[in-house]
């Protein structure tokens, strides 16, 4: 059989292999059934590759759901890097299935992206536990797609993807599902292979989950305001002001990765967290400059020095002051703040 490709960048011929064995039994909930003259048809007989202009045509199909997708695989995986890697997967798997039985392409595709996504959220839950430091999701840019793909802003927020990589899998794709794209929970049962009961249970679960672990957020203009004066408190080592904008059992996290220095473990209470912040004053701000962006959907002071982004700080804040504060430092994860 001749198979035509049409590839995005960086994918294996053993990913394309995988990708052409998996297809139908991915998504099958989604195709109607073979006439049972085509389902036994001898290899030498099958049809010949699909012309261009089909593929053309999947590859707008692909497009135009594509940011649904993105959005899909970044919030169950945290990583820019690992969710495009994901979508070039499922590309194939569209590229080299017999769309001609699929009754609904959103459906596979999303279908097939969770999924996916479910198994390599397993995987990078290894990867996270010999991390270096604590690992924290990497930011985007939410200006350059300020929904990414959701019909509602929700499960993007640096402190709810770091509450979601300590759920299940499965738990968080049905969260992720609901919360943020309304996907109702007869389908969610579909994608994740449960029934419709164990959906709504896995949902509320996470909830329950997220809100043992978070306090009520404030509204994002008090949060900036909370952030603003952080910042100014930590430039000049200011330690009254910072006591006071903390609350008592605040968090410090600071994800460096080993490529550069931060602390390695997180910073527990306010003293502790405004010593350890005036402590480091004079070595990190000087010569920094600071902006301020909209990372996951939440304001962040984006740190610069010589022209280069070094840090993208971001906080969880609630009615006790700021409780989380996410130093994200790894260059590796910078790449959407590269000045």
């Amino acid at each position: 059989m001749t198979t035509i490709f049409m590839l995005v960048p960086s994918v294996s011929a053993a990913t394309a292999a995988a990708s052409v064995a998996s297809q139908d039994r991915t998504a099958r909930r989604f195709v109607t059934p073979l006439p049972a003259k085509l389902a036994n048809v001898p290899p030498d007989q099958e049809r010949n590759a699909p012309p261009m202009e089909e593929l053309a045509e999947a590859a707008s199909v692909f497009a135009r759901v594509r940011p649904r997708l993105f959005g899909i695989a970044y919030r169950m995986l945290g990583s820019v890097a690992d969710a495009e890697d994901l979508l070039q997967d499922v590309w194939l798997r569209w590229q080299t299935c017999d769309r001609s039985v699929v009754r609904n392409p959103d459906a596979f595709l999303a279908t097939t992206t969770t999924r996916l996504a479910i198994t390599a959220s397993q995987t990078a839950r290894v990867r996270h536990e010999t991390y270096v430091g604590p690992w924290l999701p990497e930011p985007i840019d939410a200006s350059a797609d300020p929904q990414l793909g959701a019909e509602r802003a929700a499960a993007l927020e640096v402190a709810v993807l770091f509450l979601l990589e300590k759920l299940p899998p499965t738990e968080r794709a049905a969260y992720v599902l609901r919360e943020a794209f309304d996907y109702p929970y007869h389908q969610i049962a579909d994608i994740v292979q449960t029934t419709e009961v164990s959906a709504r249970q896995l949902v509320s679960r996470a909830r329950k989950h997220l809100a043992a672990e978070r306090r009520t957020p404030v509204e994002p203009s008090e949060q900036r305001r909370l952030l603003t004066a952080f910042v100014d408190a930590a430039r000049t080592g200011d330690l009254a002001t910072l006591e006071k904008l903390l609350a008592e059992d605040v968090v410090s996290y600071s994800d460096g990765g080993g490529a550069v220095r931060a602390t390695r473990i997180p910073v527990v209470g306010a003293v502790t967290v405004a010593k350890y912040v005036r402590a480091f004053a004079s070595r990190f701000w000087p010569g920094t400059e600071v902006g301020w962006s909209d990372v996951n959907g939440q304001p962040a002071a984006v740190v610069s020095h010589s022209g280069a982004v070094i840090a993208v700080l971001t906080v969880s804040a609630s009615a006790e002051g700021i409780d989380r504060l996410f130093w994200l430092m790894n260059p590796a994860k910078l790449g959407a703040y590269t000045a």
